[in-house]
């Protein structure tokens, strides 16, 4: 009877799991196991090592998944697509140790604890091997925030190396944000009871080969999961992103339009209409360099799970952006226009018509650019 799962997210790591699943079954000698790698389309061709792997070995699966992204949701996804009474999730990079499992398995059946996880900075651990001292640093900052934030009092909250009971998980699956990157942070937040955890002091290690998908967005991703364990139930995480990321470009719509009006030397009046042409010309400059600015965030960060990536895909998202807010930018700029005309002051004016915009933008760009809502 089938007893553990071994969930490996991956992204690009073709030359690691075959000796990952070398690994894991040394590491699980009498155990009935099966281990499900979650590829996220990997240009490598992880995905299709995974089925090599398979067609040798029955208890390796394969979820590989098109058009969505991200580690935490893999995590979700492969956890929930097990029939295993117990599931665990680690990286797919060589950095956990597979040795951990049978302790991690014993912990979590024998009654005592719900949850068991490995900490970089339990008693006994040791980061030494991975030989990134300044990411020791951040991670441990990290962890601090978390406590601090979600009341989840570990050590290392951020681990990505945990086993639970599948039911656990698949009992609040539907409120898991599936976002940023630190699933065990996300499920510990999200429990409504309080789970009962053992630590495993775990001797961090470098990659075996490549390199980290920790991108620069990763500090950004950590912020969107405290987020969403925050507020994510009063303003959807993803409009919240946009909104921020709006935010930050209205920040250049007004520097623009600053400029713009400085150079024409322009002091508004309700009774000189000419005078609005200064007004008219920095508004569209602002808006135009404004959007530009946004869609670059927006693809790096507010959706990087669907991120455009090369010159013709970003320049076709570009275009489709341009169009979906085109009659929010019209909006914007008629609007704010005729609030000038009515006295507003212009700065207030151009702030109403972007706001005005923010919610159309976010509705049409969020289905024809990146193709989803949520």
């Amino acid at each position: 009877m089938l007893q553990l799962a071994v969930v490996l997210p991956t992204y690009n790591e073709r030359s690691n799991i075959a000796l990952m699943a070398q690994r894991i079954e040394a590491a699980l000698q009498g155990f009935v196991w099966e281990v499900i790698f979650v590829d996220d389309n990997s240009p490598d061709g992880t995905a299709d090592e995974a089925r090599r792997l398979a067609r040798e070995d029955p208890r390796i699966r394969v979820i590989e998944r098109i058009g969505r992204r991200g580690l935490a949701s893999a995590a979700i996804e492969g956890m929930c697509a097990s029939a295993a009474p117990v599931v665990a999730v680690m990286d797919a990079d060589g950095q956990h140790d597979p040795a951990l499992l049978p302790g991690m398995y014993a912990a979590v059946t024998s009654g005592d604890y719900d949850v068991a996880y490995a900490s970089r900075f339990a008693e006994g651990a040791s980061t030494e091997a991975w030989g990134r001292p300044d990411r020791v640093k951040a991670s441990g900052f990290a962890n601090a925030i978390a406590r601090r934030v979600t009341g989840v009092d570990l050590s290392d909250p951020m681990s990505g190396f945990f086993m639970l009971h599948g039911e656990t998980l698949r009992a609040d699956a539907h409120r898991l944000s599936g976002v940023g990157f630190k699933i065990l942070l996300d499920i510990l937040a999200t429990v409504d009871r309080p789970l009962r955890v053992k630590e495993f002091p775990l001797n961090f290690a470098a990659r075996m080969t490549g390199e980290s998908k920790l991108d620069r967005t990763v500090v950004f991703e950590f912020l969107i999961g405290l987020y969403d364990k925050w507020l994510g139930r009063i303003i959807p995480t993803r409009f919240a992103l946009f909104g921020t990321v709006g935010a930050m470009g209205a920040v250049v719509h007004m520097a623009v339009l600053a400029v713009v009006l400085h150079m024409f030397g322009a002091r508004f009046a309700v009774s000189h209409y000419p005078k609005e042409a200064a007004f008219i010309v920095g508004q569209t400059l602002a808006a135009f360099t404004a959007m530009s600015f946004n869609f670059v965030l927006n693809n790096e960060l507010t959706y990087s799970d669907k991120r455009l990536r090369g010159v013709f895909p970003i320049l076709r998202g570009w275009l489709k952006f341009f169009l979906t807010c085109a009659f929010g930018m019209l909006a914007n700029i008629g609007v704010s226009t005729a609030l000038v005309r009515v006295g507003i002051h212009p700065y207030t004016a151009a702030i109403a018509g972007i706001v005005l915009a923010s919610v159309w933008n976010f509705a049409l760009s969020s289905k024809f650019v990146w193709g989803k809502y949520g």
